[in-house]
């Protein structure tokens, strides 16, 4: 009768403890005694895919044979299976599982590379693959084909060189910052529409179209309250001291003509400063955190018009507020929808012209944007001020005009 044998369970297994099973691919040994196998791990312990990866060698006296689980050779069936080996004591009669590993080894001729085809191959692409197969095996047509197309391919590439040479050139004499100065200022004048107000086209009322809240929210308008009071309180000297110092046109006419008492001297003193520091802030290139302090503008204000018409950049490892061509022509939007609740809906464009340092043209064509009427009075002679005031103005009117948009028609040679 058979002798029966019983199981023992393993402690936790080490490296050491674990069995390994080798297959050689071109054939069986018939005496293993006379291999020397040796095997080799990955030396970085702390990478958990690195730890795992083991190499095992073989010597005999005609062969070398090397085999490992971590490269296309080795055998899948290490990462979708788990084997076991049982070993036997005789004597107890009891049985030992360990864990074990399976290599292919494969022999070693010195001399011989037959990884390096294999490396190249998998860098290459499909499209280079499939121009080696037309290559070896394409008809005469399919041959032209791929020397036309490898011909246009180089001579892209020579164009690209050249316009990134001639780049690094325009940006080397000009610099960085004046291209992109030239940039925002033709963004700026493609596209109007983006640095308006919100307009509301169907309202029912001219004051409606642009709101005054969009302009001024009353939080901020409650704020100005000392601010305007001080821009109220001025005198005629004062006034007169501010023209000749070259002061803004535009605020000046509207202190000049401010009513006495009342809501509505107190709104238009209010608008008036922030009328000011608009036409100041145009003016800036490089805004500091210190802006409207000497006027007395509030903090409030002054958060509202930095995060509103300026722009953030990062220099020199820090943060600047910069006024960009497209936040001038923002600033001139709102310089424009101000001066129109300020005015019974009616601007002085020649005056906000000059204030802004822009030319007439630009600012008509702003007010063409915004769909206001444009008017010009002849000259003449007045009653009582002899010349009549010629000053372009603009005004908003229900509805709005809508302006044909002017296009340069460029003569173009046909080629047939």
């Amino acid at each position: 009768m058979a002798a029966s044998c019983s199981l023992v369970c393993c402690e936790e297994e080490n490296d050491s403890d674990q069995a390994v099973i080798v297959r050689f691919s071109n054939g069986s040994v018939k005496n293993a005694d006379n291999l020397d196998f040796r095997m080799y791990k990955h030396a970085d312990e702390v990478n958990p895919r690195k730890k795992i990866k083991r190499i095992m060698a073989a010597e005999s006296d005609r062969l070398a044979y090397v085999g490992n689980n971590f490269s296309e050779g080795s055998l899948k069936c290490n990462n979708l299976c788990k084997y076991y080996v049982g070993v036997l004591n005789r004597q107890t009669m009891k049985m030992q599982v360990h864990v074990a590993q399976l290599f292919n080894m494969q022999p070693v001729i010195p001399g011989e590379a037959t990884e390096e085809p294999k490396l190249q191959d998998a860098t290459r692409t499909y499209g280079e693959k499939v121009d080696s197969l037309i290559e070896a095996f394409g008809t005469n047509k399919q041959k032209k084909a791929l020397s036309s197309r490898r011909l246009n391919q180089v001579g892209s590439d020579t164009l690209h060189k050249a316009v990134a040479k001639a780049a690094n050139t325009v940006i080397t004499q000009k610099g960085l910052e004046a291209l992109q100065q030239e940039v925002a200022e033709t963004e700026a004048q493609e596209d109007l529409a983006l640095h308006l107000p919100p307009c509301n086209a169907a309202a029912d009322s001219p004051e409606n179209v642009y709101l005054f809240d969009d302009i001024l929210s009353p939080v901020e308008f409650e704020a100005l309250e000392e601010a305007g009071s001080k821009m109220a309180a001025l005198t005629s000297e004062e006034m007169q001291k501010m023209r000749e110092a070259g002061g803004s046109l535009c605020v000046l006419k509207h202190l000049e003509n401010m009513a006495t008492v009342g809501e509505a001297r107190d709104k238009v003193s209010r608008c008036t400063f922030y009328l000011s520091m608009l036409l100041k802030l145009v003016r800036q290139k490089n805004v500091t955190r210190k802006f409207g302090q000497e006027e007395g503008c509030p903090r409030i204000v002054q958060a509202q018009l930095l995060r509103t018409f300026t722009v953030e950049s990062f220099k020199s490892g820090r943060v600047q507020n910069i006024v960009s061509s497209s936040m001038r022509a923002k600033i001139a939007a709102y310089c424009l929808a101000l001066l129109l609740h300020m005015s019974h809906m009616t601007a002085d464009l020649t005056l906000l012209h000059r204030d802004l340092g822009i030319t007439e043209a630009r600012i008509i064509e702003m007010a063409k944007s915004m769909g206001l009427t444009l008017s010009k009075p002849a000259r003449g002679k007045d009653k009582n001020d002899g010349l009549q005031d010629s000053n372009r103005q603009a005004s908003l009117v229900l509805p709005l005009v809508k302006y044909k948009a002017f296009s340069e028609r460029q003569k173009r040679k046909k080629m047939h």
